[in-house]
């Protein structure tokens, strides 16, 4: 055979078998390709887009509309991956949604609101023996990741998540808790402060969240109130079905050793951060370069690591993980690994304990 038509049929045998592996990566690998450029269009990553979240518009005009979007997301992936090269960026459940419909649909933490009266400052703790890595997922502690859907209830399920550790520390027991009964119930206001409430899929703010349930007496299951992430329902709250209780919580100092003897100590932490990099999250560990500290989104703190992967020539980079609430398709599984040492993206700036009373 000539060398020529030889070298021919290797190279042409070689791109099948490239694209045969690509295909059978499925479309995950190739929507995740937007970052690094690759071969397809912003159409085929829209088209990918839509199969994978099950997406479909009302009109051709909603369509177009929602690809130029996608196409400014896809930019904005690409930025973000340059500010923040430890993480991966690229194509989310929430890359047809602009930043403003992205903060008002999916985030919903209200850090105007004023520290509830009853909030404590947590006691300074040792820090010398904290272990280097720490999961509280590893113990028990914490529920499966859950989905706050298009209602601004993350202070909500902030809230329970810290509950739900800290009943498990009290009692052995690991319960799913109600958000639906802090999204339905919880909207008890300062008289002097008319503003000062939390107000369901519209925002609010994980201690006076923390503050209701010490008034109520508890939250209940999530199977006797389940969530629905709708506003304007009636409460539906029964006392005699309250199963964890609320003895005392406090905020935790600034300082990180402290909040990693808290977390240690005392349960999954309640945590508010900056949203804006978690848009277009997909894995790794997220250390932006630059990063607003207004913070706008109540997640769970739930363990910490000494050192997560970081690209060549860059240090390995501790890290917290965090607990997000919307489902187990976005992220790491549902959850954020964000570094620590900085307080990057106000990850450190409104930390709370709770401690929970004994079984009921």
């Amino acid at each position: 055979m000539d060398r020529s038509l030889s070298l021919l049929l290797l190279l042409l045998f070689s791109l099948f078998s490239i694209s045969s592996v690509a295909a059978t990566e499925g479309e995950d690998q190739l929507i995740r390709q937007v970052v690094g450029g690759g071969i397809l269009s912003d159409h085929d990553h829209f088209t990918l887009f839509k199969s994978k979240y099950g997406k479909s518009y009302a009109s051709s005009v909603e369509h177009d509309y929602r690809l130029k979007v996608f196409r400014s997301n896809l930019r904005r992936a690409r930025r973000h991956q340059e500010l923040d090269p430890s993480a991966v960026h690229g194509v989310t459940q929430f890359s047809d949604l602009t930043p403003s419909e992205f903060r008002r649909t999916y985030l919903g933490l209200r850090s105007n609101l004023r520290l509830p009266k009853d909030a404590n400052q947590a006691p300074i703790l040792p820090t010398d023996n904290l272990p280097g890595d720490f999961d509280w997922r590893d113990r028990g502690a914490v529920t499966p990741v859950k989905n706050q859907g298009s209602c601004g209830s993350c202070w909500s399920f902030s809230t329970t998540g810290a509950l739900e550790g800290a009943h498990f520390l009290a009692t052995g027991n690991l319960v799913s808790l109600s958000e639906q009964q802090l999204v339905d119930c919880d909207h008890e206001c300062d008289p002097e402060e008319p503003d000062s409430c939390d107000s369901g899929c519209n925002g609010g703010l994980m201690n006076s969240a923390f503050e209701y349930t010490l008034k109520a007496g508890g939250l209940m299951r999530e199977k006797d109130y389940p969530y629905t992430g709708k506003d304007g329902g009636a409460c539906n709250f029964d006392k005699s079905k309250i199963v964890a209780s609320v003895s005392n919580f406090s905020v935790v100092s600034l300082d990180e050793n402290q909040i990693a003897a808290n977390l240690v100590k005392n349960g999954p932490l309640a945590v508010a951060i900056n949203a804006v990099f978690m848009q277009t999250y997909i894995g790794g560990v997220s250390c932006p370069y630059i990063c607003s500290k207004r913070l706008d989104h109540g997640v769970l703190l739930v363990g910490y690591g000494s050192a997560g992967y970081a690209p060549i020539r860059m240090k390995d980079k501790p890290y917290w993980i965090i607990k997000n609430s919307w489902g187990e398709t976005w992220g790491e599984s549902g959850y954020y690994k964000i570094c620590r040492g900085r307080n990057v993206c106000g990850v450190d700036s409104l930390v709370s304990t709770v401690a929970a009373a004994g079984s009921h």
